[in-house]
């Protein structure tokens, strides 16, 4: 299969990169693709840029340029739920945006005419899900909006209108929402770096990188590598 990769930043890029084989760079504009292989399967990966817009504009020059088979945007996200811990894995079932509100005969998080959750596909997480791993993977809710969550108080609103949703990121509902457009198979597979409202925070973020990524990004290798030839 052709897997497109879609990471908001360098260092999720370069993690990603560490994982493949034939390594070789593609440009498509300001856009960059690191490509390679994993077992069989042909791998693009993007650094789209962070928040929703980048994330979109990606996602469709993606789609358009290279007709992935299936989509996966991998990177890192704030746990809002108790379950969930630093260095763990949300595998997303749904993802909706905790940032939109469209008025009346709308759900909250729904954009007027689209489905008020978006499903991701249901062969991709069942396969996140039964893979074995050191690290627990959990399947749930994603919810995505153009701020890095902080505040206790904005962590506890989200959490309010979304009692389901396990993290929180800013990318993966506009890429979900692209993918559900053009009729794409997608999965949001997010490692947790911190836990928004907790005491030393941005600590915790910061930790991740230095102590933690490596391990953490080694779960999405043993996704990737279980990926069929075909869906």
């Amino acid at each position: 299969m052709k897997i497109g990769i879609i990471a908001a930043m360098s260092s999720e890029r370069e993690q990603l990169s560490r994982l493949l084989s034939d390594l070789r760079t593609e440009s498509d504009g300001q856009l960059e693709y690191t490509v390679g292989r994993l077992g069989e399967n042909i791998m693009y990966i993007m650094e789209c840029g962070i928040g929703k817009v980048n994330a979109a504009v990606g996602a469709v020059r993606m789609i358009s340029r290279l007709q992935p088979d299936v989509i996966i945007s991998s990177g890192v996200a704030g746990g809002i739920d108790t379950s969930v811990g630093v260095m763990e894995v949300v595998a997303s079932s749904q993802v909706v945006y905790h940032d939109v509100w469209c008025g009346m005969g709308n759900a909250y998080g729904q954009v007027q005419g689209m489905p008020p959750m978006f499903e991701c596909s249901e062969e991709l997480c069942a396969l996140a899900g039964s893979l074995q791993t050191e690290t627990r993977i959990h399947a749930g809710l994603i919810c995505s909006g153009d701020k890095f969550i902080t505040d206790r108080t904005e962590l506890d609103e989200i959490k309010g209108k979304f009692p389901q949703g396990l993290a929180v990121d800013m990318e993966s509902g506009a890429i979900a929402q692209v993918c559900h457009i053009y009729d794409v198979p997608f999965i949001s597979f997010r490692i947790i770096s911190d836990t928004p409202g907790a005491d030393e925070h941005w600590q915790q973020y910061e930790n991740f990188w230095e102590t933690m990524a490596d391990r953490s990004f080694g779960v999405v290798r043993t996704f990737l590598e279980s990926l069929p030839e075909k869906l």
